[in-house]
């Protein structure tokens, strides 16, 4: 028996779309590349929800037999509004992912995790042979960090040790991201917290100095990552 959710048959973006032209091209660009038994890793972020739309539609005509891994609860909902099978980790490697990007520096580094999601992706990258980045050109810079800060995933009561570690690192600003749904800080889908840290300089080898920081679960720096960015 079907729950017959109006939840879920309602469901939209949370936020405005913008560049809405732009991304739909570039979605129309991801549903093309989907082939049947293909097994897609799932970002987060407005354009991979479109994408998702124009890779149902192929879906329903053409009959196509395929499974995606999702990164998030949001896109987890419009998967299944979408009638598109989920699978996990346990059971399939992506076959390629698509997902979106807070940064793109000229060398195809990454910030992401502007959603929280960081973790879960850094997960279906690492795992995926072919990662398509989907972004406009608002989030292209010369320099990471330019715009946005680095987001990391911290085990709750590691928050005040880790901060104390990312200050020896030369973070210049460290806030505790605020939920805005909710009181208190944002929580993550698996129950740690999120500092969003900015640094006036990011040098190679910061992700691996922050990720070694017992406690961190995961930073929102992809340094030398097998990725390819297409720009709406």
């Amino acid at each position: 028996m079907n729950w017959n959710s109006n939840l879920i048959n309602n469901l939209h973006w949370s936020d405005t779309i913008i560049n809405k032209e732009g991304k739909e091209k570039v979605a129309a660009k991801i549903a093309e590349k989907v082939k049947d038994g293909d097994v897609l890793g799932v970002g987060s972020g407005s354009t991979v929800f479109m994408a998702l739309f124009a890779i149902a539609r192929r879906v329903k005509e053409e009959g196509l037999n395929v499974k995606a891994i999702p990164t998030s609860v949001e896109i987890s909902m419009a998967l299944t509004n979408l009638g598109i099978p989920m699978t996990s980790l346990y059971e399939h490697r992506p076959d390629w992912l698509f997902d979106g990007a807070d940064e793109v520096d000229p060398n195809r580094s990454l910030i992401k995790g502007r959603g929280g999601a960081m973790f879960k992706e850094k997960l279906l990258i690492s795992s995926s042979p072919v990662n398509f980045i989907i972004v406009d050109d608002s989030k292209l810079v010369d320099k990471l960090g330019s715009k946005f800060p680095v987001p990391i995933e911290v085990f709750p009561q590691a928050l005040l040790h880790a901060e104390k570690e990312l200050q020896k690192l030369g973070v210049r600003e460290l806030i505790l991201r605020p939920a805005k749904g909710k009181d208190g800080p944002v929580i993550t889908e698996a129950g740690n917290v999120i500092l969003d840290a900015w640094f006036d300089d990011i040098p190679a080898d910061t992700e691996l100095r922050i990720k070694s920081i017992t406690g961190v679960i995961e930073s929102g720096l992809f340094i030398n990552y097998n990725v390819e960015i297409m720009v709406a």
